[in-house]
């Protein structure tokens, strides 16, 4: 190879490795890689079985959620239905 494509391969390189390392040191800087739910999560459920309890409460919440989403939507189709007329 020519020396110039080295050169230029050597320089693409050191421009892809720094912001690589710029994005990685941002993330760093902004807490991109904190994951504070999992300490306070840690501190608050010490057993296996109140964090057991927690997991099931949420997915409760969930489901709720989701019922009511479903609630809603079903009404406003049953709403939709009683003001169609059909074409004369």
């Amino acid at each position: 190879m020519s020396e110039n494509v080295i050169i230029t391969m050597i320089g693409i390189s050191t421009l892809l490795g720094a912001t690589g390392l710029a994005a990685l040191l941002w993330g760093v800087k902004t807490g991109q890689f904190d994951d504070q739910s999992k300490f306070i999560d840690a501190a608050r459920f010490d057993n296996e079985e109140e964090l057991r309890d927690a997991v099931m409460m949420d997915e409760k919440k969930k489901a709720r959620k989701k019922k009511k989403e479903a609630e809603i939507n079903s009404k406003n189709h049953k709403d939709k239905k009683k003001n169609y007329m059909p074409a004369d």
